[in-house]
């Protein structure tokens, strides 16, 4: 069947086919932005709330939420965006003019003498347990090319705290419903960084612990960060894990 169309419903058809041709071209150019690095690997939110999305634009969904002060690791950025992980292992972007970069100390070299002559004195302190995971984590760092971390005595406090919190009120996750985020329990216990990550694991062996980090991309990514320089960490036994493994990363 042949369908006779006139001249004024035509020039509609094609005017209709081009703005969606247009539309599918700007879509397909935002598509592929290009990703650039970024010179800093944690910022603070300063928005009261700021939305996290799953692409960089405010046309994708809405992922997930996070509140003023609250700490997020960068990725990388994207035209006016950044990729970002939150708490929740939630993986989106947040535009760039709602967070505040928090750069790592520059001046590493300057402090690696006394960082080695505190940690023999600082690993002293630590359970067999906990020297164990120390060691484990080092020998992962060390195959990547990557400085050893070194004890810090107040994250080791905070996470043997947590470690046992966790124990004690029978719960898994990043934020205690005693001392909140993990941040939020640096600040408590006046703990100084410029950048700073948790892992934490359930199991009955130390080894296990850190080949089920080393296998996850979040808790690999901060035991290959090369931003952070110190650590704390917490092993109790007790759990229906058999034991809670918490460690603490901070660079200064």
């Amino acid at each position: 069947m042949v369908v006779l169309i006139k001249k004024k419903h035509l020039m509609m058809c094609l005017t209709i086919i081009i703005c969606i041709s247009t539309i599918f071209i700007y879509n397909n150019a935002f598509a592929m932005q290009h990703y650039y690095k970024v010179d800093f690997s944690t910022a603070i939110v300063t928005a009261s709330s700021l939305n996290v999305r799953s692409g960089p634009g405010t046309n994708y969904k809405i992922v997930a939420n996070v509140k003023k002060n609250e700490y997020i690791r960068v990725f990388a950025g994207v035209g006016d965006w950044y990729v970002v992980q939150v708490e929740g292992d939630y993986v989106g972007a947040v535009n760039k003019k709602y967070v505040k970069p928090i750069y790592p100390n520059n001046n590493q070299e300057s402090n690696e003498n006394n960082r080695q002559n505190s940690n023999t004195e600082n690993t002293a302190n630590l359970t067999a347990d906990e020297q164990e995971v120390f060691n484990l984590i080092n020998s992962e760092r060390k195959k990547q090319g990557l400085a050893a971390l070194t004890i810090d005595k107040e994250a080791q406090n905070v996470a043997r705290i947590k470690a046992q919190d966790m124990v004690d009120n029978n719960y898994f996750s990043h934020n205690s419903p005693i001392y909140g985020s993990p941040f939020d329990m640096l600040k408590s216990f006046k703990v100084s960084y410029k950048t700073a990550g948790e892992n934490i694991a359930g199991n009955s062996s130390n080894t296990s612990a850190v080949n089920a980090w080393m296998n996850s991309s979040g808790h690999r990514a901060n035991i290959l960060n090369a931003n952070f320089n110190y650590t704390g960490i917490g092993v109790v036994s007790g759990s229906k894990y058999g034991k809670i493994f918490v460690q603490i990363f901070i660079g200064k």
